[in-house]
């Protein structure tokens, strides 16, 4: 059985005029346990409502998502917001931090949705990330690739089994980006949760084994 395992999910929005939009079409994606795949897909192809829908941020018209045998898809919302916290770290392309917390109270505030507030091992992180100077430090007094490395902590504060990253290194430069790829992967390995990474970037894409298209995973036609 796939640790991961998506079948025949379909999102659809509404457009201003009133029409429904279908965005999203995917018979079938599997991804192993530990496994780090790539997603290879431009801009507005769908492949954040891709994520969103795995992590239950949104839920699908039809369709199933199954993680780890429990299918997430189905459950209520309140549910997938405590199973997303237990169970999946996300690695946002605007990083999401709050600017009125320090990077440690960031990733303390993201440990207070899942088991619980364990500050050594926030600290921990962030020192093993290189940013024992900054813990005290709001996002506003860091750089982006600090920001960056803050977000990527905050993402496995929980312990998750699954990260998922949007275009994390989109808004670095090829230095911190590669950086950044590097850091994920490796933080991603030493605590065995499978990674599903989507890109544009071609540097990106081919440090990964498993690359899936995403125009070939959506039977959408995007315009």
């Amino acid at each position: 059985m796939a640790f991961l395992e998506l079948r025949d999910l379909k999102k659809s929005y509404r457009s201003p005029e009133g029409e429904i939009q279908t965005v999203l079409d995917v018979e079938h994606f599997e991804l192993g346990a530990s496994e780090q795949v790539a997603i290879e897909g431009r801009s507005g192809s769908g492949k954040t409502t891709f994520l969103n829908l795995i992590a239950g941020i949104l839920r699908p018209e039809t369709g199933s998502v199954r993680l780890d045998g429990e299918e997430v898809s189905g459950l209520s919302e309140a549910r997938r917001d405590a199973f997303r916290a237990r169970n999946i770290g996300y690695v946002f392309q605007t990083f999401n931090l709050l600017g009125g917390y320090t990077a440690l109270e960031n990733v303390m505030l993201g440990m207070a949705f899942g088991p619980g507030i364990d500050r050594s091992f926030a600290r921990a992180l962030l020192v093993g990330l290189g940013l024992e100077d900054r813990l005290n430090h709001r996002p506003s007094q860091m750089s982006i690739g600090q920001q960056q490395r803050v977000a990527l902590a905050r993402a496995l504060a929980n312990r998750p089994r699954l990260v998922l990253a949007d275009e994390p290194t989109g808004n670095l430069d090829p230095h911190h980006a590669g950086e950044a790829l590097r850091l994920i992967r490796e933080l991603c390995g030493e605590h065995e949760a499978a990674l599903l990474l989507v890109s544009h970037d071609r540097d990106v894409l081919s440090s990964f084994d498993r690359v899936e298209t995403f125009a070939e995973l959506n039977r959408v036609a995007v315009l």
